[in-house]
């Protein structure tokens, strides 16, 4: 007869529902150490007894060491928990600038059908990749000045965290497009929602970011899909080198050139045009 395991009941302490209470007031339910201090002015000594025994009853459920969650009451018995990945990402940020971003933002904008198992984050801040709970997390170290064109998004009743906006989306993808699955994925993304994204905007982002091969492949894109205006290409093909980018770079090279835009298509028209009839 197989021995039964008694676990602690969900019992909640009266300071750590004062812990609890102020995490969710803040929007706060993936939290470290040092918040937690911060919150309840416990010594380290009696924090770490405290977050223990609330690991323990399953209140909490610890993420990775200094991480924590709070663990949702729906999930009645439940102890383990990963938390959201979105609000894990955040907290693995900390105080700096960031912004999901690329295949990450393209789910969240439902530019994609295919959900992935990685989150991407771009921040001002250098942070190792890692896996935890296996989801992976992809950190993308960018300038500071870089952080623009992005909007909060609310995940839970009581979090939010930092995306990039669809256009943003759309350029953070011409610009590394193998955090996206290829220019086709990105291509298939800005057809998807094309009747939402402003023309302008993303011209407006392309050209301030000052990444040639950016304006290419935005430039050749929305010429082929017949998207904005004559104007919005001529300012695209402004102060174009004569260097040639590939239009994925995520591909070898090969394929016959574009002259217009600068580069080698070794991702197909026919190819490109094809998602616009699927």
């Amino acid at each position: 007869m197989t021995k039964q395991v008694r676990l602690p009941a969900k019992t909640v302490g009266s300071r750590s529902a004062r812990l609890i209470a102020a995490l969710y007031d803040r929007g706060q339910t993936t939290f470290t150490l040092s918040k937690a201090q911060e919150l309840t002015g416990l010594s380290a000594n009696s924090l770490r007894s405290l977050l223990r025994k609330a690991v323990d009853r399953g209140l909490v459920s610890r993420v990775k060491p200094g991480l924590f969650t709070l663990v949702p009451s729906e999930l009645g018995s439940e102890r383990e928990y990963a938390g959201n990945p979105y609000l894990v990402a955040r907290a693995l940020v900390g105080s700096a600038p960031y912004y999901l971003s690329h295949s990450t933002a393209m789910e969240l904008h439902r530019m994609v059908t295919q959900p992935r198992l990685e989150v991407i984050v771009s921040s001002s801040k250098r942070i190792t990749n890692r896996v935890l709970h296996s989801t992976g997390y992809k950190f993308i170290s960018v300038k500071a000045e870089e952080i623009f064109g992005t909007q909060p998004h609310w995940v839970t009743k009581q979090d939010q965290i930092i995306v990039s906006d669809i256009e943003r989306t759309v350029v953070d993808g011409l610009r590394r497009p193998e955090y996206c699955g290829g220019i086709a994925e990105v291509a298939k993304g800005l057809w998807t929602r094309h009747e939402d994204i402003k023309t302008q905007k993303l011209v407006q982002y392309a050209t301030r970011l000052k990444v040639g091969a950016v304006n290419r492949r935005l430039g050749y894109i929305l010429e082929l899909y017949g998207l904005g205006t004559s104007g919005d290409l001529d300012r695209l093909r402004d102060g174009l080198t004569r260097t040639y980018d590939l239009l994925d770079p995520v591909l070898g090279k090969g394929g016959p050139y574009a002259g217009r835009w600068r580069l080698q298509l070794n991702v197909s028209a026919d190819e490109l045009d094809s998602i616009r009839r699927t």
